[in-house]
């Protein structure tokens, strides 16, 4: 599943694309706190980068950014928060949230988790790297990940994705520096953040087809949930 779990099956995430614009958007604001220029803001030309590979409506975007930048008069708050614990067959997963109720988050994760565990700050996350993920695709056909990744500074990367792209690792640190470097070695950065890499994975062939089926059905109601932006789980593959 790599480093953060995405739905498997593309007619589900055709049917999630109002929970995808939701979820961008909340990062949009984020971001527009920096500045509501793209030019000048790195961090939201890289948001606003993959809102309109996935055909987010300007409208919805300009909204988003004007919003967070502080330019309509409401105010925009959102906290950070991490859930962890296990999907069911003990696959540890980190729920990463932003929500602006942490009173209506903590127990609507309390109900999805009870098909698993919720555990304690710290309980999963000593298993995860933090890391910075970079995900880019090639400029062009010559470009080489593996001396991408040396020139630039990241600490590993990972190819072969559905959509060409290449996920670089860098320590969490670096993330804005590396983004920076790829461009020069042949590589066009979609998008850059932080986030979770299971350092123990489990392994799927050790599950059944119907246990795998179960943590898949756990994995969809909890990104399902509006507050959820990210879900990381240790499972390899």
């Amino acid at each position: 599943m790599g480093a953060q779990w995405k739905a498997k099956h593309k007619d589900l995430a055709a049917n999630a694309k109002g929970r995808v614009f939701g979820k961008l958007s909340k990062d949009i604001m984020i971001a527009a706190r920096n500045g509501a220029d793209p030019a000048s803001n790195a961090r939201l030309r890289l948001v606003v980068e993959q809102a309109r590979k996935v055909s987010m409506p300007k409208e919805t975007l300009d909204r988003a950014i004007k919003k967070g930048a502080g330019l309509t008069g409401e105010a925009v708050h959102f906290e950070h928060v991490i859930y962890e614990g296990f999907a069911p067959h003990r696959v540890p997963v980190m729920v990463e949230c932003l929500t602006d109720n942490v009173n209506r988050t903590a127990p609507e994760m309390r109900v999805l988790f009870r098909k698993g565990q919720l555990g304690t700050s710290g309980s999963v996350a000593w298993d995860f790297d933090h890391l910075g993920m970079i995900e880019a695709e090639p400029a062009n056909a010559g470009a080489d990940p593996e001396l991408a990744a040396i020139e630039a500074g990241a600490q590993d990367f990972e190819p072969g994705h559905e959509d060409g792209a290449t996920l670089f690792l860098t320590a969490a640190a670096d993330l804005d520096l590396v983004s920076r470097a790829l461009p020069a070695q042949g590589f066009t950065v979609l998008s850059a953040k932080l986030g979770y890499k299971p350092k123990n994975p489990v392994d799927p062939a050790s599950l059944s087809a119907a246990d795998l089926e179960e943590v898949e059905v756990f994995l969809a109601a909890i990104d399902a949930n509006d507050d959820v932006q990210n879900v990381y789980v240790g499972l390899a593959g």
